[in-house]
């Protein structure tokens, strides 16, 4: 029995485009031979990908919606298959009513068609068979390539500016190993050639296409391929311009705070950023946040007290 392409992929015939990917995608990972060996899913994921090619494909979906089965055969004649179903070819009457004879639509008395061919030939011509030299073998099918599987992955922060080596999980087969870069960022694309659905009549497979979401730094900000942070520092630190030690992609490093710095100031590390590979790496930008006690103790009140005599009005001047 004929398979529906539309049961296939368990989708109604008035699908569109969108619900049809989706919908193999999610049978393409589930039955990838690759992540699921056995022959049932095998043939299975076959199926799949002939229902996908037919109906992601425009015109070979109208055809199909008109002829069905027989507009998958190979140089599929649709003008002739419409020529034999208006005089009623196959159907057992013409539109006004009425059988209708092979015979009655050539006008032949002998069972011929124009030309003198026989009709069974212009049937075969539908599909490539019979012809001139009565051959009856129909030609052998051209390797395809497998379709793109997409896919999408979520990883931290830190992973994405100093790269990773994910095992990534296609439905239920075994997990494949994917290597991110340094520097991806938030939407890149990655392909892993080769991964993807298996290709037709022996044709190269398909590739693995993946979209990388980052979760948020608590710290970090990122613009291109530079780095910002907020670093909090005493007044003491701030006053003084003491040595801090922050964190940075390469690991800890040792910052000289300027000295009577204020809350806002922002200093530069060259180098210090993200970095990609044939690119030079971003900068690291350091602003200065000053923290005050926010406890209630009556030494840092007088402490407060005499600076407050030390310092002029930082307001002085300001004006709309």
């Amino acid at each position: 029995m004929a398979k529906d392409l539309y049961a296939v992929l368990g989708v109604p015939k008035t699908a569109d485009e969108e619900t049809i990917k989706k919908a193999f995608r999610k049978l393409a990972m589930k039955y990838h031979p690759d992540k699921n060996p056995g022959k049932g899913a095998e043939a299975r994921f076959k199926e799949v990908n002939q229902a996908q090619e037919v109906l992601s494909d425009p015109a070979k979906r109208a055809l199909y919606d008109e002829f069905g089965e027989e507009s998958l055969s190979q140089n599929f004649d649709a003008d002739r298959a419409r020529m034999v179903r208006q005089y009623g070819g196959g159907r057992g009457g013409r539109p006004g009513g009425g059988s209708v004879d092979v015979q009655d639509i050539f006008g032949g008395g002998g069972g011929g068609a124009p030309g003198g061919g026989d009709f069974g030939d212009i049937f075969g011509d539908l599909f490539n068979r019979g012809g001139a030299g009565g051959g009856r073998g129909q030609r052998a099918p051209r390797p395809s390539r497998g379709q793109d599987i997409e896919a999408e992955v979520t990883i931290e922060f830190a992973s994405a500016v100093k790269g990773a080596t994910l095992d990534l999980t296609l439905g239920d087969g075994p997990p494949v190993q994917v290597r991110i870069p340094p520097g991806a960022n938030e939407g890149s694309r990655l392909k892993i050639v080769g991964q993807g659905s298996p290709g037709g009549f022996g044709g190269p497979p398909g590739d693995l296409r993946i979209t990388i979401h980052v979760n948020p730094h608590p710290l970090f900000k990122r613009e291109d391929d530079d780095l910002h942070l907020d670093l909090p520092i005493t007044l003491a630190e701030a006053y003084r311009g003491e040595k801090v030690k922050i964190p940075t992609p390469d690991g800890e490093v040792t910052l000289k705070v300027p000295p009577r710095t204020q809350s806002g100031n922002m200093t530069r590390l060259r180098g210090k950023g993200v970095a990609r590979k044939g690119k030079d790496a971003g900068d690291l930008y350091v602003r200065f946040i000053v923290h005050v006690p926010t406890e209630d103790d009556p030494e840092v009140a007088k402490a407060i007290d005499l600076l407050a005599d030390k310092v002029p009005d930082p307001r002085v001047g300001m004006k709309f």
